[in-house]
């Protein structure tokens, strides 16, 4: 996983040749240049297809036979979901890959012409020149289980955008049609609420419904209907200011609403039954959950966004590729503010922040080590300094539970925290 750029660099010699292309929706550019950066060949344009990806190939081999090369490492940008066939594509053709990050083609761009320029020919070159330089990083496409995995955690933070819209329509709804239903019922979504919803949705039929009637619509699905509740809401949605025309059509859309979220709640309820079932095959990964405050959700976040953990030598490479690794502003007697780096993989960040959050809430050990940060006498940290150092501590945890494979030790945990702070 971890190459130095010297490392890069002497991966590229004469026998290689290095490919930059700039991807788009539609049409790929493509330029070839050898390790010293002389252009061997002119530019091609090849289309997002099966016949442009055989072009494409058929003009590599071109170049290498006819250069005397042996390899082809192809750079590129990862720009959005466009590059992912065309990856695919090239890894089947056994060329090696490497990203280059778009801030350094932005900021290396001017170095030929001294121009803003930005071209379809430009491009291929600056990214050419940053692979021949050793400035990218390998590309990993999670094969089997962990592309499995990965998909499956997309799809359910779809769903879960897709709730949460869906449930602020129906509060808007509420808000315009009966706004003192929040005053019975504190979630529009607990059991109670969605039947009234489904049966009694506006002020008029909660009236003319009675208590009585509510009550028993409740008994049908409900072990111990509240009576007093009921009576509540009737009195409010006799004194409602709720809007009363167009009432039908404003109905028939609360019920399409109801019908869309309880539809995508089973979708969200199924892919997380498939979630828990790809987690168990991950080697050890089933392990995480016996740390209290981490749930299969966020285990199965965080495995999908490390991926094979063997291609980790240290869990600091984990750290980086998060976002979490230290940046510092400094210059001179100026002493700026150390924050983190926030360049990585977004998904892996949040999902370690909310474990901790939860953490910190539930589990005695992670709650330990921040109430030592807090009160440290020596460069005491603050809340969030905190949360952030035991970010980098619970992936040092999973790190040694996914390659050892130990289950998580509470009371070690507990007697290394004793002993750190006795040393202190």
């Amino acid at each position: 996983m971890k190459r130095t750029q010297n490392e890069k660099i002497l991966q590229i010699n004469f026998e290689t040749l290095v490919v930059g292309i700039d991807i788009g929706k539609d049409t790929h550019y493509a330029r070839a240049f050898d390790c010293r950066g002389i252009e061997l060949s002119k530019l091609l344009r090849f289309s997002n297809t099966n016949q442009g990806y055989e072009a494409l190939e058929n003009w590599i081999q071109g170049i290498m036979k006819e250069n005397g090369k042996a390899e082809a490492i192809v750079g590129f940008e990862p720009t959005g979901h466009y590059w992912f066939t065309l990856g695919d594509h090239l890894l089947r053709k056994r060329h090696r890959l490497g990203i280059v990050n778009p801030f350094h083609v932005k900021c290396t761009r001017e170095l030929d012409d001294n121009s803003q320029t930005k071209n379809d020919k430009k491009d291929p070159k600056t990214i050419a020149m940053l692979v021949k330089d050793g400035r990218f990083r390998d590309v990993y496409i999670p094969e089997d289980v962990y592309q499995e995995l990965r998909e499956a955690v997309s799809e359910r933070e779809r769903l879960v955008e897709q709730l949460i819209g869906l449930s602020n329509q129906v509060i808007r709804w509420l808000d315009i049609r009966f706004p003192e239903f929040n005053e019975v019922f504190k979630d529009w979504s607990g059991e109670a609420a969605w039947l009234t919803l489904r049966h009694y949705p506006t002020p008029a039929k909660v009236v003319a419904a009675g208590a009585s009637d509510i009550v028993s619509t409740w008994r049908n699905e409900m072990k111990k209907p509240s009576l007093k509740r009921a009576e509540k809401l009737v009195n409010l949605a006799l004194e409602s200011i709720g809007r009363t025309t167009g009432s039908k059509a404003a109905e028939a859309a609360l019920q399409n609403l109801l019908t869309q979220y309880e539809m995508v709640m089973q979708q969200k309820q199924d892919i997380e039954k498939l979630m828990h079932e790809l987690l168990i095959k991950v080697p050890n990964a089933s392990k995480l959950v016996d740390i209290k405050g981490i749930g299969m959700v966020t285990a199965a976040v965080i495995v999908s966004e490390i991926g094979d953990i063997s291609r980790f030598k240290d869990p600091r490479q984990i750290q980086k590729m998060a976002g979490l690794s230290l940046r510092e502003n400094s210059s001179g007697k100026h002493k700026g503010k150390t924050t983190i780096s926030k360049r990585g993989r977004k998904r892996l960040r949040e999902g370690l922040f909310r474990a901790i959050i939860t953490m910190l809430a539930t589990n005695q050990e992670f709650r330990m080590l921040h109430q030592r940060n807090l009160g440290r006498e020596k460069n005491p940290l603050n809340k969030m300094e905190s949360i952030i150092a035991l970010c980098g501590k619970l992936i040092r945890v999973i790190f040694a539970i996914l390659t050892k494979g130990n289950g998580y030790d509470a009371n070690r945990m507990v007697n290394d925290i004793n002993r750190s702070m006795k040393a202190a």
